[in-house]
């Protein structure tokens, strides 16, 4: 008999691909991508080992474009990491998401983030995508549209969101 009150269920946060990029990157002179990219090096260092962390197959596709080597880096990070299956469920939200204009056309791997977080399970979804993804009018129409199918709806937030207090 397994004794439930020894195991520890840690939150699954899916990962999407601009915290690795923003890890995996080079230092930037600017002063904004710098200071996201020393967030998301501390969340990793000292808060990512507090959840369960997964990816998907896009965020894996999406890491591998650009320069060999710095996508070498990008898949290295990830390289232990389970991957969420992006399924029909993923799909159908997805298509809803941008059906309902609640992330613009243009815009579908957003919509597919968006779909494998929620649909998969994860209580959160990290991102640095303020445009479509974490920012208050989005947020808000996401949460509408994700708990209309059913789903509970990650919270959506940065590193710096996310456990942690950078202003030491």
């Amino acid at each position: 008999m397994i004794n439930m009150e020894n195991i520890i269920i840690k939150p699954i946060v899916y990962i999407e691909s601009s915290v690795i990029s923003y890890l995996a990157s080079q230092p930037s002179r600017d002063i904004v991508i710098a200071g996201r990219q020393a967030i998301s090096h501390d969340w990793w260092v000292n808060q990512r080992h507090r959840f369960d962390l997964r990816i998907s197959a896009l965020v894996e596709e999406e890491i591998s474009r650009g320069d060999p080597l710095a996508a070498q880096r990008r898949l290295a990070l990830v390289e232990d990491i389970p991957s969420f299956i992006i399924s029909d469920e993923v799909a159908d939200l997805a298509i809803l998401l941008l059906r309902k204009g609640v992330v613009p056309v243009g815009s579908e791997e957003d919509a597919l983030h968006i779909g494998v977080a929620a649909a998969q399970g994860a209580d959160y979804l990290l991102t640095w995508n303020f445009k479509h993804i974490n920012n208050a009018e989005m947020k808000s129409a996401i949460f509408r549209v994700v708990e209309s199918c059913g789903f509970v709806c990650p919270q959506i937030c940065s590193p710096e969101e996310l456990g942690g207090n950078y202003n030491d």
